[in-house]
């Protein structure tokens, strides 16, 4: 059976040779008004079509988004828990927050995007479930949590198009900074960030007097060995910073190259705030007290750290704004 939409299609299609046959037994002078009255009955007859066929397919949205949360509850609900315990990862709380921010102040430019639904969609979606199903047989929870991100964007296809996925395509691939790293990786990072940030102590730490000697990540002082271990490597602050360097983007900068610059400077900005605090604790061990390296002052050099990189990260924009001011123009 035809639906609502496709039979005034075809009435309309239907209705032109019948209506030049119509014209041809009138007199001249009466056409004219003859037209017009025909073009305001298929101007109602289109209002109606319009108004009969549905333009959100909201049940099916629906449907498939029960169906969804039901099929990751256990992998979200394991990603939040993964936040709340590891300390590495905690900034995944901002995450979905800020991507919630940015539609919300996209909603009227979004509400102007015409939907244009595609199949495609449903291939990604595909997709997405046969990631879901490698990570669960491989106990990989990456694959099985970016899965989730995946299938996202395959109901914004499916339901929407492709312009409003272009349209959100910065909040989405936002969310990917939520999921941790798989820990193949994490261990590939984390080694030369300690070797790195060792390095740069052990040349700092001779120009303010004190005499070391360094075995790969360990820095020997005269009072106390200082092992840069995993937790001092800088990861944590470099995943967070690189997220709130994003986030510093895209409310305080319009250029789009400043923002991407601002994104990559996260990275020598968290080594270089990590490094003050290796060198930070060996100057308490060499002029204070070696206890000092441990305890209540050895935890906050984390939110030192942290106030650093923010400071660092404000004056790198403020150098940027001074060489390169804005002019108002968008790049």
């Amino acid at each position: 059976m035809l639906s609502s939409k496709q039979a005034g299609e075809w009435l309309c299609k239907l209705r032109l040779p019948v209506i030049s046959h119509i014209l041809k037994a009138f007199p001249s002078g009466s056409k004219s008004r003859v037209v017009t009255q025909l073009v305001q009955n298929d101007r109602a007859t289109s209002r109606a079509v319009s108004a009969t066929a549905p333009e959100n397919p909201v049940w099916q949205l629906a449907v498939l988004g029960i169906l969804t949360l039901w099929l990751y509850w256990p992998t979200m609900t394991h990603l939040v828990g993964q936040w709340w315990h590891d300390p590495n990862f905690s900034h995944g709380f901002f995450v979905p927050l800020f991507s919630i921010f940015v539609l919300w102040q996209q909603r009227n430019e979004l509400a102007r995007i015409p939907f244009r639904p595609s199949w495609i969609g449903l291939g990604i979606i595909a997709v997405a479930i046969c990631t879901l199903m490698v990570g669960q047989m491989g106990a990989e929870l990456f694959l099985s949590r970016f899965s989730f991100v995946l299938i996202l964007a395959g109901l914004v296809v499916l339901f929407l198009g492709w312009a409003m996925f272009r349209a959100t395509i910065f909040p989405w691939a936002f969310l990917i900074l939520m999921i941790p790293i798989p820990a193949i990786v994490f261990n590939q990072i984390t080694f030369p960030l300690q070797l790195l940030a060792s390095q740069v102590a052990a040349t700092v730490l001779p120009l303010f007097g004190v005499p070391i000697l360094r075995e790969g990540n360990v820095i020997n002082l005269p009072a106390m060995p200082l092992e840069v271990a995993e937790a001092c490597s800088g990861i944590r602050s470099l995943m967070s910073l690189l997220t709130l360097a994003i986030i510093y983007g895209y409310l305080m900068e319009k250029r789009n190259w400043v923002r991407c610059l601002l994104a990559i400077a996260a990275v020598p900005i968290a080594v270089v705030a990590n490094s003050v605090r290796i060198i930070g604790t060996g100057l308490l061990v060499q002029y204070w007290d070696p206890d000092k390296a441990e305890g209540y002052f050895h935890a906050s050099w984390g939110w030192i750290i942290f106030v650093i990189s923010l400071v660092l990260l404000y004056l790198l924009h403020a150098a940027i704004n001074l060489v390169w001011p804005e002019r108002g123009a968008e790049s």
